[in-house]
């Protein structure tokens, strides 16, 4: 079981926040407002999926996963919290939240399924979370020239994600999940996971007045398929996803820890929810 220590994150997000706040980069920001976009919704399901979870563990094996499912809504609670005022502020730079509400339509579909669907789905998403956590903590120059409290926001964020990556995949395994499905799952949540977030980021640089400028494509392309670019190093992470033996655990690093070491001065430690 791991520790999952919730922590408040010391920023002020009731002071607007800039319309290219991403180092002046028009693509960027407007991909990370759209990846924001989905997390208040996302972090609320991903709760509910750990908690039905745990209550579908049999009686004697509730214990020992009791702090890690506290530590886990704890840290997604926060997370959740910290978005929504994120995303109030975006708001007022005329951007339209769409993701949210073909999310929530689809999810109805499977309200009432067996648990382990919900947690099939959580582990798929938490997985594209990890990885888009390292590839951040490993280039943390893509966030060079953002305002403090936005960096450390995102700096944080990708942190905790990678802390808590094998909580719903262990619970899945816990309660007999099939690798079948835990297959079946990647690949839709992947094809509606990129699909969303490319919709979204149009939809906010349509809005923006930024969509057909030479410099947002660029930085695309860059960012995304460069060298360093994010689908270009996430490629096999993510497939191997897809071994019967893949376990989150086998794609680790140190610098979640690192870096929560290293600026304990932006948040407090306030236990489990």
């Amino acid at each position: 079981m791991s520790e999952l220590v919730v922590r408040r994150l010391l920023i002020d997000l009731e002071q607007p926040v800039g319309r290219h706040w991403c180092g002046g980069d028009a693509f960027l920001t407007a991909w990370f407002n759209a990846l924001s976009m989905s997390f208040p919704l996302g972090e609320q399901f991903f709760i509910d999926a750990v908690r039905n979870g745990f209550k579908a563990l049999p009686a004697d094996q509730q214990p020992r996963w009791q702090a890690e499912m506290q530590g886990f809504v704890g840290q997604e609670a926060t997370h959740r919290r910290i978005h929504s005022l994120f995303n109030a502020q975006i708001e007022q730079h005329g951007l339209v939240n769409a993701w949210e509400p073909r999310a929530r339509e689809r999810l109805k579909l499977v309200e009432g399924s067996d648990a382990r669907h919900a947690l099939a789905i959580t582990a798929a998403n938490e997985h594209f979370t990890a990885l888009f956590a390292e590839w951040l903590l490993s280039h943390t120059e893509v966030l060079d020239g953002c305002e403090p409290r936005l960096k450390a926001l995102w700096l944080w964020h990708s942190a905790e994600e990678s802390e808590h990556k094998c909580t719903a995949f262990d619970l899945y395994q816990a309660l007999g999940g099939s690798h079948s499905w835990r297959k079946t799952w990647m690949r839709r949540v992947t094809l509606i996971f990129l699909t969303d977030t490319l919709r979204q980021t149009v939809d906010n640089l349509r809005r923006d007045g930024t969509l057909w400028q030479w410099g947002t494509w660029s930085s695309a392309v860059r960012h995304m398929m460069g060298s360093k670019g994010l689908l270009r190093l996430s490629f096999q992470p993510w497939r191997a996803y897809f071994r019967p033996d893949f376990h989150p655990s086998q794609q680790h690093s140190n610098l979640s820890a690192e870096w929560l070491a290293q600026n304990t001065a932006l948040f407090t430690r306030v236990g489990t929810a």
